[in-house]
């Protein structure tokens, strides 16, 4: 008997992503992170490099064991968010050295907050979007930083911090999508699947493991 569960999976490691998702009502059939790698080419954009990215992983995770394992309708979901200043792109910090120039940099001042979303769709078709938050952090004092830096929060961040965390309090405006800022932008990830036949709505009332009719 044919199995027409429609899948989804989400091609990321981040527990934020994850998180979002399932704040949104849906709940992955299988987490499928990729690694690529995350380096801009000469000359790229912040908006270019995040679909970029957010491409390649959707492309990588489509070719992965476990997903071509995967019956039915399979959707593919990737993500990357990118922190710029200007034509700068602030990678996931990995050294607290890495980290505090970082924040330095994003004191007092605003950013771009760019999150581009891929979505492979059962019928290997290719859809993007991709969402800006402007974010401007007030004037940060070393007592800010340092301290910030010694909770470990930045570790692994795209800018070196994480608005869900503690460095909410370093925000004094932010213009367009929260979740974006997060991870991952719920209105417009929702609106991909349902635009693309997945059965958002569907998933609400059933949950993800059922079988449409």
């Amino acid at each position: 008997m044919a199995d027409d569960t429609v899948k989804l999976v989400l091609a990321s490691a981040s527990p934020r992503r994850l998180a979002l998702l399932e704040q949104a009502g849906l709940s992955p059939d299988l987490l499928n992170p990729v690694d690529i790698g995350e380096t801009p080419q000469k000359r790229e954009t912040p908006r270019a490099f995040a679909l970029r990215m957010a491409r390649e992983k959707a492309a990588a995770a489509q070719g992965a064991p476990l997903v071509r394992a995967l019956s039915g309708p399979v959707h593919i979901l990737a993500a990357d968010t990118v922190v710029a200043v200007g034509r700068r792109i602030l990678g996931k910090a990995d050294t607290i050295e890495a980290a505090a120039r970082a924040l330095k940099l994003l004191s007092g001042r605003s950013h771009k907050v760019l999150t581009a979303i891929s979505l492979v769709t059962p019928d290997a078709a290719t859809r993007t979007r991709i969402v800006e938050t402007k974010v401007r952090f007030k004037r940060l004092s070393r007592d800010d930083i340092d301290t910030y830096l010694a909770c470990d929060e930045w570790r692994g961040k795209a800018g070196a911090y994480a608005i869900q965390g503690r460095a909410g309090v370093f925000v004094r405006h932010i213009n367009g999508s929260y979740t974006n800022v997060v991870g991952l932008p719920l209105y417009e990830t929702v609106n991909l699947l349902t635009g693309n036949g997945f059965p958002v709505h569907y998933m609400w009332m059933h949950g993800s493991g059922d079988t449409l009719a």
